[in-house]
């Protein structure tokens, strides 16, 4: 043991890590219900999506004869309103920075990964909400699948916002807290219209063209639509989908870590 480690660091070592770093249920129904608590974000990150669907629904239309049609409309909406909750709700850690929280989990043998856990596991529990959202409105709006598509889809949709959860909660720890939100909502503007989410990826300028396979969101799109457009199943969607979920799951608990050595 370090001899120049301060006694609350001492005390830590001391402790034996609980089972799963500390990942439990109870935890996780602590942040749910805090999550909830902030009923105006809640409610802004349903709303959203809503507008932006019922505004590019009215363009599918016009793009009869390519792949995005109402039904993949309404996927690209499903995809971004969950990861814009998804990132939204893993942002939220910046206000726990502000507050000192991060700094007080370093008095506890809770593990960097089993929190990084449980906050993508919130994060994307609100993430499956927003994707409810836009399915049923896409139903009401008319939109038509086979049941097998709609659950596919769906599911696809809810899954992908993964990576957005871990994006949320690197941004949390890498950006200040009066920030974090304007950043964030570019940043995701950029990748959704880079993914194709809104409108054909032909459509864009071919620079931009070029370098959309290497977004986060472009394999996420992908793998959502593929049980609507069919084809071949290309690997690298998924590996990209891997790749960048890893990459801002360890950096979020690098950031963590350096966050609560400051006791």
């Amino acid at each position: 043991m370090n001899a120049e480690a301060s006694p609350a660091a001492r005390s830590l070592e001391a402790r034996h890590a609980p089972s799963l770093g500390g990942f439990n249920l109870t935890l996780l129904a602590i942040e749910i219900r805090r999550l909830l608590r902030n009923r105006r974000t809640v409610v802004l990150q349903l709303v959203v999506p809503i507008v932006l669907f019922l505004l590019f629904r009215r363009r599918a239309a016009a793009l009869e004869g390519t792949r995005l049609t109402a039904a993949g409309t309404m996927i690209g909406i499903a995809v971004y309103a969950a990861m814009f909750a998804a990132t939204s709700g893993g942002a939220m850690v910046s206000i726990e920075r502000a507050l000192g929280w991060s700094r007080q989990l370093r008095l506890t043998p809770l593990r960097p990964a089993a929190y990084v856990a449980v906050k993508i596991a919130t994060a994307m529990l609100l993430g499956l909400v927003s994707v409810a959202v836009i399915y049923g409105a896409g139903a009401i709006d008319g939109v038509t699948m086979s049941p097998s598509t709609w659950v596919a889809t769906g599911i696809l949709a809810w899954v992908a916002s993964v990576v957005f959860a871990a994006f949320g909660l690197f941004m949390g720890y890498l950006l200040p807290a009066e920030n974090v939100m304007q950043i964030i909502g570019l940043v995701l503007g950029v990748l959704a219209v880079l993914g194709g989410l809104f409108f054909p990826l032909n459509s864009l300028p071919p620079a931009m063209q070029a370098i959309a396979p290497y977004m986060p969101t472009y394999g996420v799109a992908a793998i959502a639509r593929f049980p609507l457009v069919g084809g071949a199943f290309d690997p690298t969607w998924l590996l990209s989908m891997v790749v960048w979920t890893g990459a801002f799951a360890l950096g979020a608990m690098l950031l963590f870590r350096r966050d609560t050595r400051r006791v």
